[in-house]
């Protein structure tokens, strides 16, 4: 099978109103990497099953699965660059690992959808898994997180999507698969929304309003924006991003839950080092004085061959 036969999971699903994502770690027991297994060769048909009820839905789910069971679930040496989360930065300011095997990213126009699948695989999946994180997210506005600015502008067009979060020819026994990193952020919106909008834009790099990138004179170096571009051979390096807004006004609790695609962690990472640990040390990204990431994961995710044949 050439890399133009290989089916790769909906990584590139279009933008929905409504998401849910669970994480979720394997149970002991050979009995548990089995059911994993079976409901890998069910996803495709629940998925069709749920989403046929309205069509317009635009439902899909996306599987990864963590390092540490990698070779357990599939009996085959693991990805090239597949590791456990690395972590970035120290104390209050830092990007942590915390529990997960496996990642369900399920999107959908409607909640519904997203509520009915989720609860279909978490029934077929039983003991086998117990779900450690599980986050509703929602669609704000005109695609702006909670904060107030538009989330996801430098994503990668249509065009160029596959080639950024597709694996190629580097590891060819997974072309077709793709890396995910995720974590939950919580935002202290008290003392965000004591700022005044200049300063908010200047901490993000853009504007608030027109989401208009900064020019290079008045945007800081420390900005989420500065330090979340990277360039290689005088070319952007790009990853896609698909995060949802989340929260409980009623517990106080505002969230961001950050997903992020891409042919290999590396990008990711080398952004979240700069962010956390800052570009150079200690030039860090200004958002994490009312940013907290409190889950961090990294996961890959095998084509559609890969988790039917996993199955059989």
């Amino acid at each position: 099978m050439t890399i133009d036969q290989i089916e790769p999971q909906a990584v590139d699903s279009p933008i929905t109103r409504s998401a849910l994502f669970m994480v979720a770690t394997l149970g002991p027991g050979e009995h548990c990497a089995v059911r994993v297994r079976e409901v890998c060769g069910d996803l495709a048909g629940l998925v069709r099953s749920v989403g046929k009820r309205v069509p317009s839905g635009n439902l899909s789910c996306v599987i990864g699965f963590g390092a540490a069971v990698w070779e357990r679930l599939f009996g085959t040496p693991q990805p090239i660059g597949l590791h456990p989360f690395r972590e970035f930065g120290s104390g209050a300011r830092k990007a942590l690992a915390t529990p997960g095997d496996i990642l369900l990213h399920i999107r959908a126009e409607h909640m519904d959808l997203c509520f009915e699948l989720a609860a279909l695989l978490v029934k077929r999946l039983g003991d086998a898994v117990a779900v450690v994180d599980e986050v509703q997210g929602f669609r704000y506005f005109d695609m702006r997180s909670i904060i107030g600015f538009v989330d996801g502008t430098e994503n990668p067009g249509p065009r160029d999507v596959a080639r950024f979060t597709l694996v190629g020819d580097e590891d060819p026994a997974f072309a077709g698969g793709s890396y995910v990193l995720v974590q939950k952020y919580l935002h202290d919106m008290a003392g965000w929304e004591a700022l005044s909008t200049q300063e908010q834009e200047r901490i993000i790099g853009r504007t608030k309003l027109a989401d208009i990138e900064l020019d290079a004179a008045s945007k800081p170096s420390c900005s989420h924006s500065s330090l979340t571009t990277l360039e290689e051979g005088g070319q952007e390096i790009k990853i896609l991003r698909d995060n949802m807004p989340f929260g409980r006004p009623g517990a106080g609790e505002f969230g961001t839950y950050f997903i992020g695609y891409a042919r290999s962690p590396a990008p990711i990472e080398q952004m979240l080092e700069n962010m956390f640990v800052g570009k150079p040390p200690g030039n860090y990204d200004r958002l994490l004085d009312y940013s907290r990431a409190v889950t961090g994961g990294l996961y890959f995710v095998p084509p559609v061959d890969f988790l039917e044949q996993a199955a059989e």
